[in-house]
Formats: structure tokens, sequence, C-alpha cells
């Protein structure tokens, strides 16, 4: 899971880890040589990352015998300087939809479900379910929502750190005290969130279509087991994934490193710079039960238990050592099948465009079939799983890296890949730095004779509302604060101390606590007019005894909104920032309509 890139951080000192190599009679040589650890510690140390990264590769020779090679490199964790080794545990990010694809295709081929297929409906399935588009909500299947094609965009602010697994309206169909949290659940959201596409025309990254997969076992077994105690049973566990897991609880009792940012970066005069912050993991509640992102993105793992799984995926869903058939080899087939194209050109010439089947990108890397996904989170990790199925070849590369983690990864998955094939190899580190390298682009100032908005900034202030977000309550940050409510009261008293910088008090600002896994707050600073430059920033202690109690994370990039006032109403149109690719605007006669994500004011 990935939404914005919020810039810059990474130093500190680089060793790597301990190495683990299983060979049986291999003569085929190792991926993971001398030269390999030096271009890594080298990479970490020229990108100033305070953080590090493990990997795994496998691959079988032609006496079918496989070759496993576990490595970390660099920092685990930032206060006692612990290095990354082969059983470091990190976030996955959006690697773990495959695991939620594949279970989904379980349910498909388990015979006591007739009714459950790949091209069942999800309104039969899910009473309840609805979306906004009426063709959508009536014909969208299990494949259309594994593929990303139901014309929904992202719409990643929607959920929250308190919602919950999702409950079908009207039936009582989960445990007591899952049922009793109706009130914040992210099926009802869905059916109220803007397509931005039509049904099937185009391929859009979704993640809450993953969450609402999540429930599937919890709605279709009769046992109503959560989404990952399911996957536990049916997939770590008979395949010996000891490490992996979708509990918070469970990973910090062993070894899970910290995502690692920086503070007070400069991107125009050292995008590599700042100050190394251990910060908190992204989404600590549900335990062994999962949340509410545990099917988008929410696996915990190291690098020795996916090198089993690349040899699982490999081997059509055998276990590694064995005969025995774990997944059906039909379903890993179904899953990584292209089904909807994503970006019609390639960003190299290496490259081929790459179509996507679920959570599973299918492409050619230099002419040889090509499988794989990445993954990210907001707070630190990402992760980049590969495999070449006619080659036998797989990698896992993951990171803690905060910032420039997503980016390192890659670049040390195409040196493995280049490796592991037997390829000259190509700079990919040459290629991608200039990305980070180039100056910023310029931001338009705000104008010096800004014009006042249609409606007086303390009347603007309130609570505002979509259905498919939720509630949000802006607090207008002045001196003057004595008709704010109690609760806007509490938050202008702390702000510079819980966001500092955030405010600056010659522009007028308005901020909400949004309680996002992307932003623990929303900033609205005023442009011009109607207009406000919009922002999420989150919180994050500093864990200093002295000075500045957090720091602030966030980005000044493109989403806007702009205030609506007629017949008495204030709406908050929002744009930018639902996260639909490269599909047109919205069209339409008035604001309202073209809005991407409409807040009425209560």
């Amino acid at each position: 899971m990935r939404l914005w890139a919020l810039t810059a951080l990474v130093p500190f000192f680089i060793r790597y880890g301990g190495v683990s190599v299983s060979a049986q009679g291999l003569t085929s040589p190792q991926v993971l040589t001398a030269e390999t650890d030096k271009f890594i510690n080298d990479l970490l140390a020229e990108w100033n990352s305070p953080a590090g990264l493990s990997v795994a590769v496998v691959r079988k020779d032609e006496q079918g015998q496989w070759n496993v090679e576990t490595k970390g490199y660099g920092v685990a964790t930032l206060a006692n300087k612990t290095q990354v080794t082969e059983k470091t545990l990190f976030a996955i990010g959006s690697n773990s939809k495959l695991l939620t694809a594949i279970a989904t295709g379980l349910l498909v081929t388990n015979q006591t479900l007739p009714n459950v297929s790949w091209t069942s409906k999800l309104a039969s399935l899910m009473p309840g379910f609805g979306l906004q588009d009426s063709i959508a909500a009536k014909q969208a299947t299990l494949i259309d929502a594994l593929s990303h094609r139901t014309g929904l965009p992202r719409h990643d602010f929607s959920y929250k750190t308190y919602d919950d697994v999702p409950t079908i309206v009207g039936r009582s169909i989960l445990r007591k005290k899952l049922s009793e949290l109706t009130r914040k659940l992210q099926i009802k959201k869905v059916k109220y969130q803007r397509p931005s596409a039509e049904f099937r025309d185009v391929g859009q990254y979704n993640n809450n279509m993953y969450t609402l997969l999540s429930y599937l076992p919890t709605v279709v077994l009769s046992s109503k087991i959560p989404f990952a105690r399911y996957v536990k049973a049916h997939i770590f566990e008979p395949l010996g994934l000891t490490s992996t897991t979708y509990s918070y609880d469970v990973a910090k009792l062993g070894h899970l490193a910290d995502g690692i940012a920086k503070s007070e970066v400069n991107l125009t005069a050292d995008p590599f710079g700042g100050t190394p912050r251990a910060i908190p993991f992204w989404f600590q509640k549900g335990g062994e039960d999962g949340n509410n992102l545990s099917g988008a993105g929410g696996i915990i793992s190291n690098a020795v238990d996916l090198a089993t799984w690349l040899q699982t995926l490999l081997l059509e869903g055998q276990k590694p050592g064995t005969n025995q058939s774990v997944i059906p080899p039909e379903v890993i087939e179904k899953v990584s099948s292209g089904i909807t194209v994503f970006g019609p050109a390639a960003a190299f010439p290496e490259l081929s465009p790459s179509v996507y089947g679920g959570g599973q990108l299918r492409s050619t890397y230099r002419g040889h079939e090509l499988v794989s996904h990445d993954g990210g989170v907001p707070e630190g990790f990402s992760s980049v799983i590969s495999r070449f199925p006619s080659d036998d070849l797989g990698i896992a590369v993951i990171s803690n890296d905060f910032d420039y983690g997503g980016i390192i990864a890659q670049i040390v998955n195409y040196r493995l890949m280049d490796e592991g094939l037997g390829l000259e190899k190509i700079d990919w580190n040459g290629r991608f730095k200039p990305f980070v390298t180039a100056p910023p682009p310029p931001t338009t100032p705000r104008p010096a004779n800004a014009t006042l908005p249609s409606a007086s900034f303390q009347t603007l202030a309130g609570i505002y509302e979509n259905p498919g977000y939720g509630k949000a309550e802006f607090c207008f940050v002045s001196s003057n604060h004595s008709s704010a409510s109690q609760s806007c009261k509490a938050l202008i008293a702390n702000v510079s101390t819980i966001l500092p910088g955030a405010v600056d008090p010659k522009i007028p600002t308005f901020i909400a606590q949004w309680d996002s896994p992307w932003a623990s707050h929303i900033r609205l600073r005023h442009f011009s007019g109607n207009l406000f430059n919009t922002s999420g920033l989150t919180s994050y202690p500093t864990h200093n005894t002295t000075g500045e109690r957090y720091w602030v994370s966030g980005a000044d990039g493109s989403v806007e909104a702009e205030i609506i006032t007629t017949g008495g109403r204030i709406s908050l149109a929002i744009t930018n920032i639902w996260g639909a690719g490269d599909v047109e605007p919205l069209q339409g006669k008035t604001l309202r309509d073209r809005a991407q994500v409409l807040f009425d004011k209560l």
C-alpha cells in the first residue's frame, strides 16, 4: 500500500547483518556474493539511509535443487543500532494482496461453497454492498475487485485507524464484539465514494476492494472466521511461515524493525539530509484477528519466510521440500493471469507494459517473463517481490527506510534480477537517483493581495461530513477562538506542540484531526478567495527529553479545497486527492459536479 511519497529522509552507518545460505548439491553460483554485498552497502551509504533492508533469493538448478539465500543489510532499530538480519521482520504492504487473492481462490475452490466462484457478484455474496455506479454495483465480481476495474479510484484517505472489519448492513453475522462496531465500517463508505471511470473501463488501484475481499471468509464460512485467522490456518501454518503474521502484537515480540524516517529535510539543499527518527508502527490494532487493512497491506514477514513463499509460488502451490499441495495450482495461475492493463507504456526499454490479475502484475524484464508486485505502508516499510516462472528464480527485497526505501528496494531488486538471470548489469541507481536529486517543482506563492472567501473564516469553521469519508471538524487557528468548540479550543491550544511549524500565523489556517494511516491531521491553508491549499500531516513523537516533543511529516502537493457557498449551504470541494491515475478529470457545470470528494458543513 502506498499513497504519496512524502519526501526525503535517510542517513547513518551501514553494515550488513547475518547471512543464511542453503545449497544441496548446487553447482550454480550464488547471487548474494561479496560483490553484491558491497553494491548494497555502498547504495545505502550513497543514499545516506539511516535504515536497512533484507533480501531473499531462491533459484532452482538443473538437478531440481533449490539454492536459498537470505541476508540482511543496514540498521533495523534506531535506538540501539540493531542490524538487519534475514530474520528481521518488516511490513510488506501491498504484497499482502496476493495472500488475499489466494485466500479468495481457496474459497472459490472449496467444494462445500458451490455459490462462490471467480465470477460471483459481490452484491450476491455481501448483502448491503453498493457502489455509486449502479451497473458496477450489480455486476462487479470477485475478479473485478481483485483486478482493480470497478471504476473506483484509490480513495485512500477514506479509511481511518478506528475503522473495523466490515459488517454487512442489516445482518448480524460477526461475533458480537465486532458487530457492535457497525457504525465505523468501510463497506458502508464504499457505496458513497465517487467513481472516476466507467465500470471495467480502466485499471485503477484500489485498496478498499481488498478490504472488502478480506471479509469473504467471515461471510461465506459457517465458522465466521476472521480473515487473518483464515490465512494463518490455510496458508501460513501449512507452509511453515512461522514468523509471518498480521498481528503487530505478535511481531513486536520478535525481531520487528523500526520504520526509520528523517525530519528537518531540505529538499533543495540536500534531499539526503535530515535527522533520523524511529516512527511508530503504522497499524497496531487488531491482534491475530487482523484489522480493516489486513487484506490490503497487513502482513509482517521476514526474508526467511519470503524465501519459502517464493518457492511455493514457483512450485505452483506446493510446500518446498514436499509434494504437499497447499494452494491449488489453478489458483496460482488465476491470480497471476493478466486481466487489467496497468500502464500501456513501459517506463524503461527493458520493461514491458503490465497486466494485473489478483495481487500480481505480469510483464517481462529483458525478455524474461516476470510476475511481481511492490508494496509500502505509510510509516516506513517497502517491499518488492518478484519471480520468473520460466527461470525458476524468485527475489524479495524489504526495506524500513521511510522515504527512499521504495526506490532503494527497486534498485536492489533489478540488480538481483540481472545477477540471477546472468545478464549484463544495468546502472539502475543511475537511472533512479535523478528523480530524487532533481530540484522540486516550484510552488505558487500566496498572492500578496489575496482576497477573502465568500464566508468569514469563523463561519467556515465547524464539522463537515462526506458519507464516504466520515466527519471532520475544521478548527480555525487564530488568537481569538472564544467561539470555537471545546474540541477545537483544545486542538488550537496544542497545535504548536503537536504540529510544530505547521501553522504560519500570517496565513489563515484550519486544522482538522483526521486519524488516518496516511495523516493524523488535515491542514487547509488559505490561498485566495475560496481556494485553500490542502495538506495531510502526521505528528510523530520525537522521544526527546528536552526540546520539541513532536515532529511533523507531510508534503504540500497538488491537493486543493474550494469553498462552495450556495443557498445557505457551505461545502468543501476537494480535488487531486482520490488517486485516479491518468483518467480524465470529472466534468460538470458546477464545482459541486467536478469535486472528487465533497464535504458538506453540518
